[in-house]
């Protein structure tokens, strides 16, 4: 008896798990909060909206390489990353993108923590921007 409760544990724990691992970068909507990945055309659809705050998370090497529009670079690799993000105004929306989605993936999540009100990220980052 005591194996079959074990067993039922650890499915809805596993299961729990996989819930929560599907769901990274999906849309997040709780207590109002919107953390969620976008299409480039949302993306740039976006750009035109004059209160938001355009990211660029990727090293500075990359981000002189090319860039999205007047994005802020706020490198992801930087010992002061989370301190600048603490910098940002949490109540703005914010556009973030990094090279192919993972970096930003994870800021966005670190931004939700600290607060962020509206977080949008670039689905498959600049390397899928078709817009250059």
């Amino acid at each position: 008896m005591s194996k079959i409760i074990i067993l039922i544990t650890g499915f809805f724990f596993f299961t729990s798990c996989s819930d929560a691992q599907t769901k990274t970068g999906m849309e997040s909507s709780e207590a109002g909060v919107i953390n969620k990945v976008v299409a480039a055309k949302d993306f740039q659809a976006k750009l035109g909206d004059s209160t938001i705050q355009l990211i660029d998370v990727r090293t500075p090497a990359e981000y002189s390489a090319g860039k999205i529009g007047d994005a802020k670079n706020v490198d992801f690799y930087a010992d002061d990353f989370k301190s600048q993000l603490e910098k940002l105004d949490k109540t703005k929306p914010t556009l973030i993108y990094c090279a192919s989605g993972g970096r930003s993936g994870n800021a966005a999540s670190m931004m939700k923590d600290l607060g962020f009100q509206e977080v949008y990220d670039l689905q498959g980052g600049y390397k899928g921007w078709p817009f250059k």
